[in-house]
């Protein structure tokens, strides 16, 4: 089992991996829309946080040697459901391989985030 960092995405705030591969396969932690530099939250809309969460996952998958097209399973969190169609369109730019998902309403996400994606993806 191989775990994965880079720089390019925000550290880990709690003790956890970014990813870890293993059998062909990358699973990422979730990840909110943290800057990498600042560990700060980007973006007020879903729009712009979506954006900058679909930029963290790219990094991690990129660092382990696979690209958001492999991915095979994706699990969504967003704070208010009605977000789902706006959270979709930036969703859609980056997950061009359809892979299967989830994507669930919850109450609250650190710091205060509105989305949150985990990524399973090949190698």
């Amino acid at each position: 089992m191989e775990k994965i960092f880079t720089e390019k995405a925000p550290a880990a705030v709690g003790p956890y991996s970014q990813a870890v591969v293993i059998n062909g396969m990358v699973y990422t932690s979730g990840q909110i829309a943290l800057d990498p530099a600042t560990g700060e939250l980007v973006g007020g809309t879903i729009e712009e946080q979506a954006e900058q969460v679909m930029k963290n996952l790219t990094a991690i998958l990129e660092a382990a040697g696979s690209k958001p097209e492999n991915a095979v399973k994706t699990l969504c969190f967003l704070t208010d459901i009605n977000d789902f169609a706006a959270f979709n369109e930036v969703y859609a730019r980056y997950f061009t391989g359809k892979p299967a998902r989830s994507c669930v309403g919850i109450q609250s996400l650190p710091k205060g985030a509105v989305c949150e994606v985990e990524v399973i993806a090949a190698l």
